[in-house]
């Protein structure tokens, strides 16, 4: 949990404002904290812009007034780039799409490298190789600043509930401080070890998330077309060892359940090209390793394949659909 009367509010750096990123950035200005925020995309700062009061190109010391009278107003400042973000906040957190990002954001002509404060704290929630993750460490830490990976699980609902999984990587001594932002934002916040760790663990993580999916989402279509109730089979795996947090918590067919992206044609949630992109990451890290992952294998096939068959845009949930309409796979 984040403790409001030990969190110093001063200014936090925000990049990235996307499905994950926007409620997380929410959760940290409901708990004080003025934010300076960027996206690649403008439009994604608009919603910012008509929920609060826009501090747009004050100083640092007019946001620090802000954040002694907090109250109901809501303060941020928007910039024009990472680099801008560096220079008004010594802490940043980073919620970006994939490793490629993750460099240019830390490393572009206009990252956050060009104008970061010695002694600054950099927090990366993205998923991204772990290999990224060490080079942007051993980069940050010229600059003379700390860098941590912290990816994330629970998806857009956790975001928004503030119930978010993060799984830490980086120099031990700077977890506490790290974890008085990520506790703002989840309710789990979990120390991995050295920097890359925390995207093992997620890239582990969501290898099984996919398989399982695919598993629940199987066990469901067959038993639909062997002539079950959808509700009732859901609810009979939910009260037997077929049980998982794909079934019972984010299952795959509509109807089922209210709140999940199945109930809403699959659109919002947890992307399939990201789950396609993680489950690349997970095979990478098998091959480094000459490590078997059979079914993580499997699963990078089926989601590559949806990708190509129109469902790159739909909730990775959506692999049920996708199975109910082919005839054979």
């Amino acid at each position: 949990m984040c403790s409001r009367s030990m969190a110093s509010k001063t200014p936090v750096g925000f990049i990235g404002l996307g499905n994950m990123g926007n409620p997380m950035a929410k959760n940290l200005m409901k708990h004080g904290y003025p934010l300076i925020i960027y996206d690649v995309f403008p439009d994604a700062c608009k919603e910012f812009q008509e929920a609060g009061e826009q501090c747009l190109g004050f100083s640092l010391e007019i946001l620090l007034l802000c954040a002694k009278s907090l109250g109901h107003v809501r303060h941020f400042c928007v910039v024009s780039s990472p680099a801008d973000v560096a220079e008004k906040a010594d802490r940043i957190i980073t919620m970006l799409p994939t490793s490629i990002n993750a460099i240019e954001a830390y490393s572009g002509a206009n990252g956050i490298l060009k104008k970061v404060k010695k002694g600054s704290l950099l927090i990366d929630s993205s998923t991204i190789d772990p290999a990224v993750s060490k080079e942007l460490a051993k980069e940050v830490e010229k600059m003379g600043a700390v860098f941590m990976d912290a990816p994330v699980s629970g998806g857009v609902g956790a975001a928004r509930s503030g119930n978010l999984t993060f799984m830490v990587g980086g120099v031990e001594d700077e977890f506490a401080a790290a974890k008085e932002l990520l506790g703002c934002m989840g309710s789990n916040v979990v120390y991995c070890g050295a920097v890359g760790t925390g995207q093992a663990a997620k890239i582990c993580n969501n290898m099984l998330l996919a398989i399982s999916m695919i598993g629940t989402a199987e066990a469901m279509n067959l038993g639909i077309r062997l002539g079950l109730d959808p509700k009732l089979l859901a609810k009979i795996l939910n009260m037997s060892s077929g049980r998982c947090w794909s079934s019972d918590t984010y299952n795959p067919v509509p109807g089922v359940m209210d709140g999940v992206p199945s109930a809403n044609n699959y659109q919002g949630g947890f992307g399939t090209t990201l789950m396609a992109k993680d489950l690349g990451l997970a095979q990478d890290s098998a091959t480094s390793t000459k490590s078997p992952i059979l079914l993580g294998s499997l699963a990078h096939q089926i989601y590559r394949v949806m990708c190509a068959k129109g469902y790159a845009k739909k909730d990775f949930s959506a692999v049920f659909q996708f199975l109910r309409e082919e005839e054979s796979f």
